[in-house]
């Protein structure tokens, strides 16, 4: 559940990125038009909401390190290959 809200976060921060763009290149120099500031704030808000989710799911553990080639730490020696014969 935590994953799928974390790709919705990351989804509206492209979508108000793309519509903080439209909005720049549309009212290029109207002072009176506050768009582009408003899909700043927009995205800033986001992008707070999605690092407290990921500061969140990694504290209670839901997001840790499970992929396939991170073994993690080896068990043993310390990573040489001893040189007995």
């Amino acid at each position: 559940m935590l994953k799928v809200v974390i790709v919705l976060l990351m989804l509206a921060l492209v979508a108000s990125l793309g519509s903080g763009f439209y909005f720049l290149m549309i009212d290029q120099g109207d002072k009176n038009k506050r768009r582009t500031m408003h899909s700043l704030g927009v995205r800033l808000a986001l992008a707070v909401c999605l690092a407290a989710v990921i500061i969140y799911g990694v504290a209670t553990g839901q997001l840790g390190r499970s992929s396939p080639w991170d073994a993690g730490p080896m068990s043993g020696t310390s990573g040489s290959q001893s040189s007995e014969k």
